[in-house]
């Protein structure tokens, strides 16, 4: 699987903000304003329930009744002057702010709808829970605007949605709405934390993620909003998932603020055995920084949306790899039980680091996965793309069971997603600041890499006297030159060695410090392949 063959997330993002500016800007409530959308007592999509009634089990029912027939693939005929809508075309269609769920409702949250077209041309139905019951929101040509450059005739009958997108006034002065979360194409879904800008995606399910038979896609088909209740600080949205391979029913409690947390439960229904399957999945962007900017020419020192994977392990290490954008398909495996904790990472908060004020890459969320529960044995899965752009996400995280799941079971699991600056370090801990490489000997035969690593104590923690010693192992090649000396820019030490690969092409590096006083230190892990 190459870059070229994931969705161009750059120019979707470009084109979701040129429609977000209805959510970022002051929504006044006036009795004149265009209607809400129409909700009709019939729940979406009607062909999976006998019923209007809605409990918490509704989903998984419906999920469990999918995974027992074939599976069809979602339509995606649409009226014939919106087949073929180019990126300018589709543009040109927004969403109508008065138009918003519970514009005139006194609520903390707005939900804002997608049209179908472009890229999103499958049709994905929205319900509405209240009391109970679900209804279904249906599509009306009103609810949104058409501009000049939008074919015409307008649909006239229910087409459905492509996604949608919730907005809250949480945090903000009143009537004031600011758009955190949006569920839109296949199973991917996006947040952020008060202050940041949109970067990494989550995704419901990864399956057969840099298979050579190529990747498969699970769609969240259904949506069911609940309405929230008036003094309600967080809201809850069911999901259908339908693939090839699997069916899914999931719950996220969606709770927003300087963290942007969100509560999931999950239960799939396998309709073969899923062994190339991947739980709790992040997709985000690597492009170049310190630790590898072969053949860049950009004025930019770094550019990515995360820069590294961070594990908290079951045995109790925190490990942290810095991302890459390799030469070739890159799939490592960290092998664990019962992880405490997972993500994609944007360290870096530094805006000379990126000296972008379009992208505000210092401002791009990190994604940390907390599992509820035994998880048992599996492994927390990287993978890294070759891009030649930021236009494309090339990294994947995830977590992968050491068992397949078994075609005909019901697997349930949860865990939590924080979007935000990343987990708190512990107190009296020390982590990766920052590392980068280079050539250490021009005049050596060949490249040997010089190594420099900054570890620092967490914030407001003082360093102890006796100094630490650094520990560093390889699996190929030669480490010599090992140095540890205080760092005071990083209220920390700065770890160099240097790196002769000799005939090696991939080594796996490891680097720690070793504290007399059992100071705990995360374990810097990196492969080098030869760059």
């Amino acid at each position: 699987m190459s870059s070229a063959s994931l969705p161009s997330r750059r120019r979707f993002l470009a084109l979701m903000a040129t429609t977000a500016v209805a959510l970022a800007q002051p929504r006044l409530v006036h009795a004149e304003s265009a209607p809400s959308p129409t909700v009709v007592p019939k729940v979406s999509p009607p062909a999976l329930t006998d019923g209007a009634a809605f409990d918490a089990d509704s989903v998984v029912e419906m999920a469990r009744s999918l995974a027992a027939a074939p599976f069809e693939p979602l339509p995606t005929e649409l009226p014939p002057s919106l087949t073929d809508l180019d990126y300018v075309q589709y543009r040109d269609i927004y969403f109508k702010a008065d138009s918003a769920l519970w514009k005139r409702e006194g609520l903390h949250f707005l939900v804002e709808f997608f049209h179908r077209g472009f890229y999103f041309k499958e049709r994905i139905d929205i319900a509405v829970v209240d009391g109970g019951q679900a209804k279904h929101v249906a599509y009306e040509p009103r609810l949104f605007g058409f501009g000049d450059h939008v074919p015409r005739p307008l649909p006239d009958t229910d087409i459905g949605f492509a996604g949608f997108r919730i907005g809250t006034d949480i945090g903000r002065e009143p009537d004031h709405f600011g758009e955190f979360l949006v569920f839109q194409g296949a199973s991917y879904f996006r947040s952020l934390a008060a202050g940041q800008a949109y970067g990494i995606s989550a995704r419901g399910l990864a399956v057969k993620t840099a298979s050579p038979e190529g990747e498969e896609f699970p769609v969240f088909r259904s949506f069911w909003v609940e309405r929230p209740k008036p003094d309600d600080t967080h809201i809850v949205v069911h999901a259908l998932l339908d693939s090839a391979s699997v069916s899914g029913a999931f719950r996220f409690r969606v709770a927003y603020g300087n963290e942007t947390v969100m509560d999931v439960e999950a239960t799939l229904f396998p309709r073969v055995d899923l062994a190339q399957v991947g739980l709790a999945p992040g997709t985000s962007m690597f492009f170049f920084d310190l630790n590898g900017r072969v053949d860049v020419d950009d004025y930019r020192p770094e550019v990515h949306d995360s820069d590294g994977l961070l594990i908290h392990n079951g045995a109790g290490e925190q490990l942290w790899r810095p991302l890459a954008n390799p030469q070739a398909l890159q799939v490592s495996s960290f092998m664990d039980k019962n992880p405490r904790g997972f993500g994609l990472i944007q360290r870096n908060r530094d805006f000379d680091s990126y000296q972008d004020v379009e992208a505000a890459y210092e401002r791009r969320p990190s994604l940390w996965v907390e599992p509820v529960g035994d998880w048992g044995p599996g492994s927390v899965v990287l993978v890294e793309i070759p891009t030649d752009a930021e236009i494309h996400d090339n990294i994947v995280a995830y977590w992968t069971p050491r068992e397949p799941i078994k075609a005909g079971t019901e697997y349930r699991y949860a865990y939590r997603l924080t979007w935000g600056d990343g987990p708190k370090q512990p107190p009296n801990t020390v982590y990766v600041h920052r590392s980068r490489r280079g050539r250490a000997d021009a005049e050596h035969p060949t490249p040997i890499r010089l190594f420099v690593i900054d570890f620092a104590m967490a914030p407001g923690e003082s360093r102890p006297e006796e100094p630490p010693e650094a520990a560093v192992s390889a699996s190929g090649g030669t480490v010599s030159g090992v140095t540890v000396a205080p760092f005071e820019e990083a209220n920390g030490w700065r770890v160099t060695f240097k790196l002769d690969p000799a005939d090696a092409t991939t080594i796996e590096i490891r680097a720690g410090l070793v504290f007399p006083t059992q100071l705990p230190s995360e374990t810097w892990v990196y492969r080098w392949t030869g760059d």
